[in-house]
């Protein structure tokens, strides 16, 4: 795990290395000016001259503005190396997010990963900060100032070689008990963000059903959930503060007491008063040094929790993967299913798909057609490699997809999800996620044919509109209509339409349908429909059920002969019938 994190340090390694470095420069000035004062002290109560103390305070002032500049300049590169850390691990994640396949997201879900890339790597952030400073100077100071305080107050020293095992002790059950409670609250803190993440994403919802009320006291109840493992396990560590403070003030006494009667009872021959004070000095210099690393102690127990999910994320590997010796040409958009079933995940206890085949070829308009959860989405996700098959072969241009380099393949299938997705930016900026090349000509061509570019023009700003985060801004069927485009603008082998035209008029519809048969006449077109209007003119149509395909043939073919497809068609037109 430590090489995993290890590898984000990267180009702030000199950063990271210097912070270090100056902060232990500045232990050893820091240990030295109380010896120094110690002499001082010692002269002026032998008599000396002022000149002697003028050097001598000379010599502190520039000890004390060497230890200051250090500390300045190791503030600096601690936080320049800190903060480019994090920025690495977030990058490391993002990137490694992004090779994903939809299994590997369905297997962290989206709040967990938000979580980790927020809250996870600012744990870690600040542990990483500790850990190149804090944690340098807390054990040099501790080394320097116990071997400082030998050799200013000999026997008087040892009483440090007795508190430190009590302390470590005490840290170590307390670790031992919070840990755990660590590793179960950040599970709960995702289940807690998912909440937010539902009710902000679903905000329209929520108020249309006035459930205000309902969410928020789920929300409570997830938030006094989290809130009491939190507090659980800050109540344990809670228990390193009065045992660090009983350790100094037992320090403090008997250097103090013992100190003070060696003094007296010896006049000052075998324990001076310069000794006293030093041995003073580094006595809170110990004492400070021992509650600096409890700190530490409690930090990297936060962030180890923390570190070993975002370890996760960045080694996690896709299940989809590039072949050896990658197709990077799709010859044409024929497909084929050859006994193909599929299932979401290895635990899943039935399969999404049972026994397709099925063959379509390049040019062909396909529509398909069936019930909610009949898995049309599922069939269709196979083709561009969203999902490896589970059993049997689906081919592409006569090429099984798993022989295909995975971006070469996506670029010849462009997919309108069910879901439609707009990204903050201009109209032209979305559309260009299609083609980032286009020229305003073909975004224009692309818009028309979506029959979007006429609602595009009425905007004051036409194709310059800035979309606000995720097409807030726009109507359901105006979101559709833009995506199309989008898609279009690929000039793909392949089209999917996953009930990408739902939002909009049948009059609309029948339009874009047009426009996709005269326009892409050698494009292989699927569309995924709940309305027989739809699919009506299709080549072939295919009726789902139950994750199997129940029927195949034209519109007036189905009619005749598919129940389950005329009985669609009877529901929705009984009206006209």
């Amino acid at each position: 795990m430590i090489k995993e994190l290890a590898r984000s340090v990267r180009e702030y390694k000199k950063a990271s290395i210097i912070t270090p470095i100056l902060i232990s420069l500045e232990v050893v000035i820091e240990c030295i000016i109380p010896f120094v004062i110690a002499i001082l002290v010692n002269e002026i109560k032998g008599g000396c001259e002022l000149s002697t103390i003028l050097e001598y305070g000379g010599i502190l002032i520039i000890m004390a503005f060497l230890s200051l500049m250090f500390c300045a300049i190791a503030g600096t590169t601690c936080a320049t190396a800190s903060c480019g850390f994090a920025k690495n691990l977030r990058k490391d994640m993002f990137y490694s997010i992004q090779n994903y396949s939809f299994e590997n997201i369905d297997k962290f879900m989206t709040s967990s990963l938000i979580t980790r890339m927020t809250t996870d790597v600012t744990n870690v952030q600040n542990a990483y900060m500790m850990l190149i400073r804090v944690a340098i100077r807390a054990p040099l100071m501790l080394i320097f100032a116990f071997v400082m305080a030998f050799v200013m107050g000999g026997r008087m020293a040892w009483v440090f070689l007795v508190v430190v095992p009590v302390l470590a002790i005490g840290l170590g059950v307390v670790i031992y008990k919070a840990l755990p409670l660590f590793r179960k609250v950040f599970k709960k803190y995702d289940a807690l963000n998912r909440s937010v993440q539902e009710n902000i994403k679903g905000m329209r919802v929520v108020k249309s059903f006035v459930r205000e009320d309902y969410e928020q006291k789920k929300f409570d109840i997830a938030a006094e959930d989290v809130c009491a493992d939190f507090t659980r396990a800050e109540r344990i560590l809670a228990f390193n503060g009065p045992l660090m403070q009983f350790c100094m003030y037992i320090v403090m006494v008997f250097v103090l007491s013992f100190g003070s009667y060696t003094i007296i009872t010896s006049r000052g021959l075998v324990f001076d008063i310069g000794q006293f004070s030093a041995i003073l000095t580094y006595n809170f210099m110990i004492l400070n040094s021992l509650m600096m690393l409890s700190m530490v102690f409690v930090m990297i127990t936060i962030a180890s929790e923390s570190a070993k999910r975002i370890v996760e994320v960045i080694r996690e590997n896709s299940t989809l993967i590039n072949p050896d010796n990658p197709i990077y040409t799709v010859k044409d958009g024929s497909i084929s299913f050859e006994n193909v079933s599929f299932k979401y995940s290895e635990k899943a206890e039935r399969m999404a798909l049972a026994n397709i085949n099925l063959k379509i070829n390049s040019g062909e308009t396909i529509g398909i057609i069936g019930g909610t959860g009949s898995s049309k989405s599922s069939l269709i996700q196979l083709i561009p490699r969203l999902y490896d098959a589970t059993e049997g072969v689906v081919e592409v241009g006569g090429i099984d997809v798993r022989n295909y380099h995975l971006d070469a393949l996506r670029n010849q299938v462009a997919v309108v999800l069910q879901k439609n997705i707009l990204f903050s930016g201009t109209i032209k900026e979305n559309l260009r996620w299609g083609n980032k090349d286009a020229t305003d000509e073909e975004l224009v061509q692309a818009c028309k044919l979506a029959c979007a570019d006429e609602f595009i023009r009425q905007f004051p700003k036409g194709y310059d509109t800035y979309i606000e985060q995720g097409g807030s801004n726009v109507s359901g069927g105006q979101k559709q209509r833009l995506c199309i485009a989008r898609a279009l603008l690929k000039k793909p082998k392949i089209l999917i339409l996953d009930d990408s035209t739902s939002a909009v008029d049948t009059r609309t519809d029948a339009k874009i349908r047009k426009a996709l048969r005269d326009y892409m006449p050698e494009t292989s077109k699927i569309i995924i429909a709940q309305r027989t209007a739809s699919v009506e003119d299709a080549d072939r149509i295919i009726v789902m059920e139950g994750g199997s395909i129940n029927g195949m043939g034209t519109h007036e073919q189905l009619l005749a002969e598919n129940a389950i497809y005329r009985e669609i068609y009877i529901s929705q037109n009984k009206a006209g019938a």
